[in-house]
């Protein structure tokens, strides 16, 4: 099964450590984001990648292109930034054979069980299913609303008002029906998968709502969180590589 690993932020708030690297090569528990990926792709049968670089792209390169695994990764280069769903249009043709495939943001940590979460989307009509979790702060999340049937019939940005708890989890499994409703070619407008993608398929994805263990890279207060908390998870789990 083949993904879409988005990695090409500039990842400003954790400077000055991103300075120097890329943020998916960061290291949690004496391992890159990156790595984490890899032995989670391994773990649940992801064979092609396709990763976007930007920021510092010869650092993950040189990084994948020496990391034994059997997963296939290809790259795609991006002068200037497209955005989630710009990168999702750029590289339409990499899932042209697909029926399915997976959206992951490489700033992410997690421990997602890919199976159950691609059990749960085959065993319903959607075109489109998203990851979902608990949050203490909806505020500053991705909200969803679910029906009695999974179906996600809100959804919205940072609301002011939450209508749930249920956060978006940068996780996703996608059929080519979204590019029937992206736009058919890039602009000069960064598009986002939250702003761009997810509004135009309310009443028509699903949400999975998960336990297992996520958080985002995204401050310095969160790598340290993940520090703490991970060795934990990889203990609990026998989180390692089986190839």
């Amino acid at each position: 099964m083949k993904a879409f690993l988005l990695a090409a932020g500039l990842g400003t708030r954790l400077r000055p450590l991103t300075n120097k690297i890329p943020k998916c090569l960061v290291k949690v528990y004496g391992k890159p984001l990156l790595e984490w990926w890899i032995i989670l792709f391994e773990q649940y049968g992801i064979s092609e990648v396709l990763i976007n670089l930007h920021h510092l792209p010869a650092q993950v390169k040189m990084f994948v292109e020496n990391y034994p695994t059997d997963v296939k990764f290809t790259f795609s280069y991006e002068n200037k930034l497209l955005g989630s769903a710009g990168t999702l249009i750029a590289n339409k043709n990499f899932v042209d054979d697909e029926n399915e495939f997976f959206i992951f943001y490489s700033d992410n940590l997690t421990n997602y069980n890919l199976t159950n979460f691609l059990n749960f989307h085959r065993n319903h009509t959607n075109n489109f299913s998203m990851a979902l979790f608990r949050t203490n702060d909806p505020k500053s999340k991705g909200i969803a609303v679910l029906d009695e049937d999974n179906t996600i019939i809100e959804f919205e940005e940072k609301p002011k008002n939450p209508k749930s708890d249920l956060a978006n989890a940068g996780i996703y499994i996608a059929s080519p029906y979204i590019f029937h409703v992206l736009p058919k070619q890039i602009n000069d407008d960064i598009l986002d998968i939250g702003f761009n993608l997810l509004p135009k398929l309310v009443g028509e994805m699903s949400g999975w709502e998960t336990d297992g263990y996520l958080i985002d890279i995204g401050t310095h207060k969160d790598l340290k969180k993940a520090e703490k908390e991970w060795p934990q998870i990889v203990t609990a789990n026998n989180y390692r590589r089986i190839i």
